[in-house]
């Protein structure tokens, strides 16, 4: 094992360490299945407390479809269907049926147009609404987050990218611009104060941020009697931004595009 690899090990499980004494014991419970850190692993803990063993989950940014907040969910058996500006990596309707359970749209993202690409994606699976929404544009997230749950997108969950570099109580947003193309600084995105402030208007506590900092979890008000040990200050819930540590939670041997090809197979199989 080289010595960088070596490093970065003694790095995760010193921070591991240190996440078992966080005042959020959400925070520990992190795991990563497909996810790009431990996000998949907080999320099967949030799901677990609500009582919600399937639904239907909608992802905006999605890379190229091997690693993301819910490719996990589809996997599960979930239906849902993604939005994004890459392509695919993989066929996501192999049997060519007409009745889907998973959709894809590739699409530049923008206030025009959010609300209508989630009508569409809804529409295509044959489904009323969504019970998890995950949000990562890497710019605009809090303007199109705002755009969502204004226009009636009030999923049970909704995972945002925050800008960890800024902790509570500064609130900071960038401008919106529909070109928006993050330039790798610190210039994207909003500070977990700002979305905080957001989803507490549309009636959503915060659960927890992962451990690289880059994603919050807001759950519906309705549902915080299942979290009754998580702190009720922004501040106990930040998570500073620990970049070096992402993707240090492996999860096995890397992904193989035959895998994601028989989740979607069985997904999307003929009804």
């Amino acid at each position: 094992m080289s010595d960088i690899r070596t490093s970065c090990l003694i790095s995760r499980f010193a921070q591991r360490e240190l996440l078992q004494d966080h005042p959020n014991p959400i925070t520990s419970c992190g795991g990563r299945v497909f996810s790009q850190n431990d996000e998949d692993g907080i999320t099967l803990e949030l799901l677990r407390r609500i009582g919600l063993g399937g639904g239907v989950f909608a992802e905006f940014g999605v890379g190229n479809g091997l690693e993301n907040n819910t490719l996990m969910l589809a996997a599960a058996g979930w239906s849902g269907f993604w939005v994004g500006g890459k392509d695919l990596s993989f066929d996501f309707n192999p049997h060519k049926v007409a009745r889907l359970n998973f959709s894809y749209r590739k699409e530049w993202i923008k206030l025009s147009n959010i609300v209508e690409l989630g009508k569409e994606g809804l529409e295509v699976i044959r489904r009323p609404a969504c019970d998890l929404i995950s949000l990562d544009l890497d710019g605009n997230d809090y303007y199109l987050a705002e755009k969502l749950l204004s226009s009636g997108f009030q999923p049970k969950i909704f995972i945002v990218e925050c800008n960890a570099k800024f902790p509570p109580p500064i609130k900071f947003k960038i401008a919106y611009d529909d070109n928006h193309r993050w330039s790798e600084d610190d210039y994207f995105g909003a500070s977990l104060a700002e979305f905080h402030e957001l989803f507490q208007a549309h009636d959503y506590f915060l659960a927890c941020c992962n451990i690289t900092g880059a994603n919050a979890f807001f759950i519906k008000k309705e549902y915080r009697s299942a979290f009754p040990e998580i702190p009720d200050r922004v501040e106990s819930i930040y998570a500073s931004p620990k970049y070096y540590l992402c993707g240090l939670d492996f999860s096995g041997h890397k992904t193989s595009l035959k895998t994601i090809a028989r989740i979607f197979s069985r997904l999307n199989s003929p009804q």
